[in-house]
């Protein structure tokens, strides 16, 4: 089971990705801005950050280089409707994270969780 840190700004997606995460066996802690869950990444309970890359205060891939800055060996995954914003070498996203375009299937995002833990 993984300890995940969910970051969402969109209160259904966040909900719906929780509960889905959760039927998966994974614990998650869910909150709606990357501000919100910089303090949370600090306390070190998490194994990996799953965080939108739009959204209001700290975007996901600013939340991601504090993170992994706290933590160098915190797993790090986007959830985003824009790929193109996500895939911009300007962005300085971590080089291991991994990248879900939206729309994606709720099998796909838990096989992906699995995947990062199954090494």
């Amino acid at each position: 089971m993984a300890r995940i840190l969910l970051a969402e700004d969109d209160d259904s997606m966040r909900n719906f990705l929780t509960r889905a995460i959760e039927r998966a066996g994974h614990s998650v802690v869910a909150v709606s801005r990357g501000d919100l869950a910089l303090p949370l990444v600090k306390s070190g309970e998490f194994d990996l950050l799953l965080t939108d890359i739009v959204m209001p205060e700290m975007d996901g891939i600013e939340l991601a280089r504090h993170a992994v800055n706290f933590m160098p060996d915190l797993k790090v995954m986007f959830i985003t409707g824009f790929a193109a914003v996500a895939l911009n070498e300007r962005n300085r996203r971590p080089t291991d994270a991994k990248v879900l375009s939206k729309p994606f299937h709720l099998k796909d995002l838990v096989r992906e969780i699995d995947r990062l833990f199954a090494a």
